[in-house]
């Protein structure tokens, strides 16, 4: 096995202390050092707009592991350290000390880029506005709650972009009191969520007294002094006291690109199945990096923290002299909305027909728990699947937190390649306090076959 001396990593969010700890493992007589540009390492970022809304009590407790604990399993950890460049040539990376403003170079052996991703800002809301904020990490966090405490006076909010951040961000602005204008560029919110539960979050947004403005796509913000006074929406203008920008993320791939590594369709670094990228000595993993989606069998942008951790496992094992292979990825995402739960797993209709996939599919309306139960409701599930072969494309769910349970088996089906006809052949469990007598899943299943015939 190749033993390399120094193994460097840039990036110390999910996939850079997945990386470092599993090197270290593999080759414990290599020297592992992390450089982070911020100030924490190995943060809770889906965590944040539950610290937001104050459920979850201090922003500190997002960071879960600090530079002492990683140096005791022998990795040294570099924080507020900013990686200014590459020299895949020396095989050096130029490390600027923010505190010291002193500037070093440092050898490597291996390279493991964990950059992660960069939020995407819109035409005319720029970043250096003083209301305008992100919720990317631990400091935005802090930054914004900063804000918050000493502006009083706020009262009205706008979130721009009702995908998964901006939901949870806009209700946990909600909870804090606020009154909430939340914009999105496509007609409904979530919009990868397909028509129906789209239609569906919207009457919770409503029902929740969140104003939700669709087809958001020319917004202009009204600014003084620096601060965005209110927003311009098709003739429309609503007075706002801040912004919170939630338009979505993009790898964040500068370091990368000005090093003359090979980017993909989406901006983020192409990799091999062992995390390779065109340069055989450096490695990547995280939101910076695409994946190959099990179900297009192509590489697609995929930003989420599990699998920052898996693949930054990998990176980590492959880099240290191991032989580790990355799997396809199937997306499988939820969230919560109120008293609601949305679980999305796979492709939607919109990216199978981009992909010329032969799709159909059937949905469902039924009970969490058998309805004389306390607690029973209705959810709703939707799959898309192959007319031909029954393979699943994707699915979405909406209802309590059984959803999730949903998502996960669908997830195995894709992955297996099991006809969605089979989902009515499980066992499903039947407990009155805990399950439905017939699973929705059983049902679309059975809906599944009677298409085929």
């Amino acid at each position: 096995m190749y033993s390399p001396k120094n193994i460097v990593i840039i990036g110390g969010n999910a996939a850079g202390p997945a990386a470092a700890a599993k090197a270290k493992r593999v080759n414990p007589d290599s020297n592992v050092i992390l450089f982070e540009a911020g100030r924490f390492i190995s943060t809770g970022t889906c965590e944040l707009p539950y610290a937001l809304s104050g459920e979850i009590s201090d922003a500190m407790k997002l960071v879960f592991f600090d530079s002492e604990s990683f140096e005791q399993k022998g990795v040294k950890v570099y924080v507020d350290h900013l990686v200014e460049k590459i020299d895949r040539r020396r095989k050096t990376v130029t490390v600027l000390n923010k505190a010291s403003n002193q500037k070093i170079e440092y050898p490597y052996d291996r390279l493991i880029l964990t950059t992660g991703s960069k939020p995407v800002y819109i035409p005319k809301f720029d970043k250096s506005l003083d209301n305008l904020f992100t919720l990317k990490s631990v400091s935005d966090l802090i930054k914004l709650d900063k804000f918050l405490s000493n502006n009083s006076q706020i009262r009205n909010v706008a979130v721009i972009g009702a995908g998964y951040i901006g939901l949870e961000t806009a209700e946990a602005f909600r909870k804090k009191g606020f009154a909430v204008k939340l914009f999105e560029r496509e007609n409904l919110p979530l919009p990868n969520s397909g028509v129906e539960i789209g239609n569906i979050i919207a009457e919770i947004l409503k029902e929740n007294n969140i104003e939700f403005y669709g087809q958001a796509v020319d917004i202009e913000p009204v600014i003084k002094d620096n601060t965005v006074k209110a927003i311009k929406h098709q003739g429309w203008t609503i007075e706002v006291d801040m912004v919170l920008l939630a338009a979505g993320v993009k790898p964040n791939n500068n370091l990368a690109a000005a090093a003359g590594l090979t980017l993909g369709e989406f901006g983020g670094l192409k990799v091999d199945s062992r995390c390779k990228t065109s340069d055989p000595n450096i490695f990547a993993a995280g939101d910076n990096i695409e994946v190959k989606n099990s179900i297009t069998n192509r590489y697609d942008y995929i930003p989420l923290a599990t699998i920052a951790r898996d693949y930054g496992h990998i990176a980590g094992e492959n880099a240290a002299g191991g032989n580790a292979i990355a799997r396809g990825i199937v997306p499988n995402v939820a969230l919560k909305l109120f008293d609601y739960y949305i679980a999305t797993v796979g492709i939607n209709r919109a990216k199978a027909r981009k992909y010329n996939l032969n799709v159909e599919s059937v949905y469902a309306t039924a009970p969490n728990l058998v309805k004389v139960m306390p607690g029973s409701r209705n959810g709703f599930g939707k799959i898309l699947f192959d007319k031909y072969t029954g393979n699943i494309f994707g699915a979405q769910f909406i209802g309590g937190k059984e959803v999730a349970g949903h998502a996960d088996i669908v997830s195995v089906f894709i992955n297996n390649k099991i006809p969605v006809y089979k989902l009515s052949d499980i066992d499903y469990n039947y407990t009155p306090p805990l399950s439905p007598f017939i699973n929705i899943l059983s049902i679309l299943g059975r809906k599944a076959k009677e298409v085929k015939k």
